[in-house]
C-alpha cells in the first residue's frame, strides 16, 4: 500500500477505526498479497521500494540491505511480517517476546493525532514467534527483542529456542550481563544489543564501558524519549532532536560502538539527522504509521542525495531517437488521417476507391478517419514521453526510467499482432516497425548497465507533499484507466469491431458494410486494434511514470505529463467533433480522463514544479 493510496484510505477509513483493527487490516491484507503467487511482484511494481546497493552494510557477519528497520511495537502480532520485507526495510524487530502470553495487555489507541502505547503493552509469546518464523520465508535479518520483565531462566529458554531463527537479540543491560557471565561460550552465536532510554544511558556510562568490552555485545539500542499520559506513553515532541544529541555523546565516548535507535523518525530529514550523528541502524515506530509505507523509500532517496556523487551521463541517444521516430510517425499518420484517410494499398485490399466509399456512405471514411487520428495522437503522446524518459531518466542512469521505457516499448511492438487479427496487414505499419526495430535494439543495449536509484533532497511531510500524493493518485488512475480502455478497444477490434454508438453514427449495420466489401471491416478492425494497442503502451508509460517518478522538484515529470497527454486528448476529442460523432455516452470515458488529467496537474504542481 504505497503512500498515494495509504493516506486517502487512512483519512477516509482507518482513522475512524480502532487502532488495532486498522493495524491488523493493513498488515494481514499486505501479507495476503505477498503470500499469493506473483504478489511480491505486484508490491514491487507499485512501490519500487528495493533498497539501493549504496546503503548496504555488514555488521557482525550479518548483511543489512538498508539501515532502516521496523520496530516490533508496530506489528506485535507479527501479522505483517511477510509483507514488510518487500517495503524497503533492511531488518525487522520482533517482540517484546515473553515465554508465555500475558493475561493483562492493552492495545494502542489513537488520541488527538497521537499513537499511544500502553504500559501493559502487547507482547508476543515464544510459541507464536517460532510458529511464524518457521512458516514464513524471511529473507532479511530478524532481531528479537526480549521483554524487560523476562527472568533469567526464561531468558535462557527464549534465546536457546530462537537462536536458529534470528540474527541478534535485544535486552536490558541487567538481562544481558546475567546471561553472558554464565554462558560465555554459547553467546558467540548471536550478537546482543543492550536497550537504553536516553535517561538510562546517562546513568550507565560506566556499566556500558565494561559491557562493551565483551565480544558478545554487539552494541546498544537507544529508544526515543517518551512522555506519559495516564497508563499510556508516546514519543516526546522533540524526540529526534534529543535522540541526536544522545547519539553524538555516545559516539564521542565509544566511536566503534554499533548504535541502533528506535523511534524519533517521522520524516526523511529526521532519519538523515540520526545517520549524520552516527547511528548505524534505526528502527521506525509511530512515525511510520503517520508518514506511510513509502517512508523507507523516501529515506533511502534522502540518504543517497548526500552520499552519492553526481553520475556521469549514460548513453541515451538511441532511446531519444526511438521516441523521436514514434513522434514523427505519429505526425505522418495524423497528416494521412486528415487528408487522404485511406492509402492506395488500402483501396486495393478493400476493392473500392475512396470515391466509391464516399458515394455509398461518406460516414464510413469519417469513421475510419476518427480511428486513425486517435491513433496518431496517441503515437505523438507516446513519442513525447519516450523522449522525456530518455533525456531526463535514462541519461542519468535511472533504473526506473529504463524499466518504464522498455516495458511500454515491448508492449507496443507486440501490438503488431493485433493489426493482423482480421487478416489485414498494413504494409506501412509493418515498414515502420522494421525501421524501429534496429533503433530499439541499440536503445535496449545502451540501457543494459543502468541500475542506479534516484536521490532526493526532500525531507518533510508537509502539505505540499500530501497534495502531491493526491495528484500522483490522479495520474495513476489515469494511466490505469488508459490501459483498461486500450485493452477493451483492442478486444473490440479483434471481435465485434463496432459498438452500438458506432452503428448509430454510421447508420449502417456491420452486415450492410460487409455487402459493400468483405475486406472493409478487416481494415476498420485493424485500425481499431492498433489504436487499442497504442493506448495500452501509452497507459503503461503514464502509469509507471506516475508510480515511480514523483519526487519533490522533479519539474520534468510534471512537464512530461502535462505536454505528453495533450496530443492524445486533443486528437481523441477533436476528431469526434471534427466528424460529428459527439454522442455523450461514447465520449464520457474521455471526459473522465480529462478531469483526472487536470486535477492531477493542479494538485501536483506545487510538489513537482516548485524547488
Amino acid at each position: 500500500m504505497p503512500d498515494w493510496s495509504y493516506h486517502p484510505l487512512k483519512k477516509l477509513l482507518l482513522n475512524k477505526l480502532h487502532a488495532k483493527t486498522s493495524r491488523e487490516f493493513l498488515h494481514k491484507s499486505m501479507s495476503t498479497i505477498a503470500s499469493t503467487p506473483g504478489g511480491r511482484s505486484v508490491i514491487g511494481f507499485l512501490g519500487h521500494m528495493n533498497p539501493p546497493r549504496e546503503l548496504q552494510q555488514n555488521i557482525y557477519r550479518t548483511k543489512f540491505s538498508s539501515p532502516i528497520g521496523l520496530s516490533g511495537h508496530i506489528d506485535p502480532n507479527m501479522s505483517g511480517l511477510n509483507a514488510f520485507q518487500e517495503l524497503g526495510f533492511g531488518f525487522l524487530e520482533i517482540g517484546p517476546i515473553v515465554l508465555y502470553g500475558p493475561s493483562d495487555k492493552k492495545e494502542p489507541k489513537w488520541e488527538k493525532g497521537k499513537l499511544l502505547f500502553s504500559n501493559q503493552q502487547e507482547k508476543v509469546p515464544l510459541k507464536l514467534v517460532i510458529k511464524k518464523l518457521t512458516r514464513l520465508n524471511i529473507r532479511i535479518p530478524i532481531i528479537a527483542k526480549i521483554d524487560a520483565q523476562v527472568t533469567r531462566n526464561e531468558w535462557e529458554i527464549i534465546v536457546q529456542h530462537l537462536t536458529p531463527y534470528v540474527d541478534a537479540f535485544i535486552g536490558t543491560p541487567k538481562q544481558i550481563h546475567s546471561y553472558i557471565t554464565t554462558n560465555r561460550s554459547q553467546c558467540l552465536d548471536r550478537s546482543f544489543y543492550m536497550s537504553f532510554s536516553p535517561d538510562e544511558l546517562d546513568n550507565n556510562n560506566i556499566q556500558l564501558k565494561d559491557l562493551t568490552q565483551h565480544s558478545c555485545i554487539g552494541g546498544v539500542v537507544i529508544n526515543a524519549p517518551r512522555q506519559t499520559e495516564g497508563s499510556y506513553w508516546y514519543e516526546a515532541t522533540h524526540a529526534n532532536e534529543l535522540l541526536t544529541k544522545t547519539i553524538k555523546r555516545v559516539k564521542a565516548l565509544f566511536p566503534e560502538l554499533i548504535v541502533i535507535t528506535s523511534g524519533g523518525v517521522e520524516t526523511p530529514e529526521d532519519a538523515f539527522s540520526l545517520v549524520r550523528a552516527g547511528t548505524d541502524l534505526f528502527m521506525l515506530t509511530d512515525g511510520y504509521v503517520k508518514a506511510g509505507p513509502g517512508l523507507p523509500k523516501r529515506i533511502h532517496e534522502r540518504l543517497l542525495y548526500e552520499e552519492v556523487q553526481p553520475l556521469n551521463n549514460q548513453n541515451w541517444y538511441w532511446s531519444f531517437l526511438f521516441g523521436l521516430s514514434i513522434l514523427i510517425g505519429g505526425i505522418i499518420a495524423l497528416y494521412f488521417a486528415i487528408t487522404s484517410i485511406i492509402l492506395p494499398y488500402d483501396e486495393a485490399f478493400i476493392g473500392l476507391t475512396k470515391a466509391d466509399i464516399l458515394q455509398v456512405n461518406p460516414l464510413i471514411l469519417a469513421f475510419m478517419s476518427h480511428d486513425r487520428m486517435a491513433l496518431a495522437g496517441t503515437m505523438i503522446s507516446g513519442g513525447i514521453i519516450y523522449i522525456q524518459l530518455a533525456r531526463h531518466g535514462i541519461k542519468y542512469g535511472m533504473h526506473w526510467a529504463k524499466i518504464t521505457f522498455h516495458s511500454a516499448a515491448i508492449i507496443g511492438f507486440l501490438g503488431i499482432f493485433l493489426f493482423i487479427g482480421f487478416g489485414y496487414f498494413d504494409w506501412l505499419h509493418g515498414l515502420f516497425w522494421l525501421v524501429l526495430l534496429p533503433i530499439y535494439y541499440f536503445s535496449y543495449r545502451e540501457g543494459k548497465k543502468i541500475i542506479d536509484f534516484p536521490a532526493s533532497s526532500h525531507g518533510k511531510n508537509d502539505r505540499t507533499w500530501k497534495l502531491g500524493l493526491y495528484g500522483q493518485l490522479m495520474f495513476i488512475i489515469l494511466g490505469f484507466s488508459i490501459i483498461v480502455g486500450g485493452i477493451v478497444i483492442s478486444i473490440i477490434g479483434v471481435t465485434n469491431v463496432f459498438i452500438t454508438t458506432d452503428v448509430s453514427f454510421l447508420c449502417m449495420s456491420p452486415q450492410m458494410i460487409d455487402t459493400l466489401s468483405n475486406n472493409l471491416i478487416p481494415v476498420i478492425a485493424h485500425d481499431r486494434a492498433g489504436f487499442g494497442s497504442a493506448l495500452v503502451s501509452v497507459g503503461l508509460l503514464v502509469l509507471m511514470l506516475s508510480l515511480w517518478g514523483f519526487r519533490k522538484g522533479e519539474h520534468w515529470i510534471w512537464n512530461t505529463l502535462a505536454i505528453g497527454a495533450l496530443p492524445a486528448f486533443i486528437a481523441g476529442v477533436g476528431t469526434h467533433f471534427y466528424i460529428g460523432y459527439t454522442t455523450f455516452i461514447h465520449l464520457l470515458p474521455v471526459y473522465f480522463l480529462i478531469i483526472l488529467y487536470f486535477t492531477g496537474l493542479v494538485l501536483s504542481y506545487p510538489f513537482l514544479k516548485k524547488k
